[in-house]
């Protein structure tokens, strides 16, 4: 890796960082983060490859609360990093895969020492707010997002001042148990990660479209724009029949849930 692509492979960290509280341009999701670094170290297909794995266990995540979700950020471009400079291409996927899970851990620990210095920063701009001393806050407030930046792009360039023939070196040392154990148990936390999801949002209107997806997905003369594109004329013929639906129950007395599979099924 040359200096130039380094230097936007911490540009890509720095921004996953911000977006991990912004939420603006999603650059901390994996598949995002993982395509640009793979783009811009000349690995583009790897690097979506393993932002898809990484997205498939992401979409699970979620801070609820006080309950702060693992680092996706971290875990994707460190595992990304990790990737293109092992130089197994494909084949160390599964490897990347399993060594983002502990990555997404240990991000937690830094996501709590900026949160702790940010939760300093928001009692100086309280104290400049009531001076009305609005230049200040302006300021503290991008000290904080930078933070979270910095929370990110810090360990990445830790991660490339390791020399690539170090990093090969360190991960043929890894015995083919432990290589094959990781792969299969990121393969393992992807279907987790995927079934969390399902949990979440699954209903008796939805479940129908799930059905009829796993159906399709098992026919391998579809290709993933086929598939696109029928889950694209689904969703259009659900929106068409909820329109529908709204407008009938505005029309008569009768009472409806918004849910146009849901009101068909009570009708029966």
């Amino acid at each position: 890796m040359n200096t130039i692509q380094m230097v936007l492979v911490v540009l890509v960290a720095f921004l996953a960082g911000m977006e991990g509280i912004l939420d603006q341009w999603e650059f901390h999701q994996p598949l995002v983060a993982c395509t640009l670094i793979g783009l811009v170290t000349g690995h583009l297909d790897l690097g979506i490859i393993l932002g898809g794995q990484l997205q498939m266990i992401a979409l699970g995540w979620a801070n609820i609360g006080a309950a702060v979700a693992p680092d996706a950020a971290l875990a994707s471009v460190a595992s990304a990093i990790i990737l293109v400079q092992s130089g197994q291409g494909t084949k160390g996927i599964g490897m990347a895969t399993g060594i983002a899970m502990p990555l997404a851990v240990a991000g937690l620990f830094l996501t709590m020492i900026v949160r702790t210095i940010s939760t300093a920063i928001a009692h100086i701009m309280d104290a400049d707010a009531k001076k009305g001393n609005w230049r200040k806050i302006n300021m503290w407030q991008w000290i904080a997002v930078c933070l979270q930046g910095l929370r990110i792009a810090v360990p990445a360039a830790l991660l490339l001042a390791i020399p690539a023939s170090t990093v090969k070196y360190w991960l043929g040392l890894m015995p083919t148990w432990l290589n094959e154990g990781m792969s299969i148990g990121g393969a393992m936390v992807v279907a987790v990660g995927y079934a969390m999801v399902i949990n979440m949002m699954a209903s008796r209107e939805v479940w129908p479209f799930f059905a009829i997806g796993f159906a399709l997905a098992a026919i391998k003369d579809l290709t993933l724009i086929a598939l696109g594109a029928i889950g694209l004329a689904m969703a259009l013929m659900y929106l068409a029949l909820e329109s529908q639906g709204n407008s009938n129950n505005s029309s008569t007395n009768n009472e409806g849930t918004g849910d146009p599979l849901g009101d068909i099924i009570d009708d029966y």
